[in-house]
């Protein structure tokens, strides 16, 4: 009888990512839909919360089945996801929506990019947890009201989403030193991506998703 196979440790980081991400997302929507202007709008929130944690529900069972337990698997990158979410709590409506628009967008990219080097079912499995597209455009749809009904409203949110990428490239620097090198591990699996280039076509779908809601970068 033979031994039972040992689970890719870098799937099993990429996964423990994924999942306290979405763990924390799920907090920080709940929590961001109560400043919502009007009850529209707070339900909207509320169900992408209520997404966020079947997607989290998605992945540490998945996590169980390679043979981890999902609190293990999550335990390395908590500190750092943290910090980043105390250190960017909105204080109002619109930073609240610029952030889902804005740290949304940068970790669908990153793991759209990452999944490439899975194989399946762990592949579609990670594809199927991105945010759907109806998210970005209802916060991108809040953003440009905001700014067509007072032009200084894009320079303040601008400001913000600046501070968002900035403080999301220096928590950057803790997770990856906290996953054993498992994601550089995923990205080399890819024939022909090197980590900058990765990271600088992350940085240029920023920029154009900024512009394309009237922020600059």
């Amino acid at each position: 009888m033979s031994a039972p196979t040992a689970p890719d440790s870098a799937l099993v980081d990429l996964l423990g990512l994924v999942a306290y991400g979405e763990l924390l997302a799920f907090d920080r929507l709940a929590a961001d839909a109560r400043l919502a202007p009007d009850l529209r709008r707070r339900a909207a929130l509320s169900e992408m919360a209520a997404a966020e944690i079947g997607n989290y529900r998605r992945i540490a069972d998945r996590i169980s089945v390679l043979g981890v337990l999902p609190d293990d698997a999550m335990a390395p990158y908590v500190e750092a996801l943290q910090a980043y979410h105390d250190s960017t709590e909105p204080k109002d409506w619109l930073e609240a929506v610029t952030k889902a628009y804005v740290g949304d967008g940068i970790t669908d990219d990153f793991l759209r990019a990452i999944a490439g080097a899975l194989d399946e079912p762990d592949r579609q499995l990670v594809l199927d947890v991105l945010h759907e597209s109806r998210y970005a455009e209802f916060a991108a749809a809040e953003i440009r009201a905001a700014i067509e009904a007072d032009r200084r409203v894009a320079n303040r949110l601008s400001m913000w989403a600046r501070r968002l990428v900035g403080e999301a490239l220096s928590q950057a620097g803790r997770v990856a030193a906290a996953d054993r090198g498992a994601l550089t591990a995923l990205i080399a699996r890819r024939e022909g991506v090197e980590v900058p280039a990765l990271f600088r076509r992350l940085t240029a779908a920023h920029t154009e998703r900024m512009a394309a809601v009237g922020l600059n970068n």
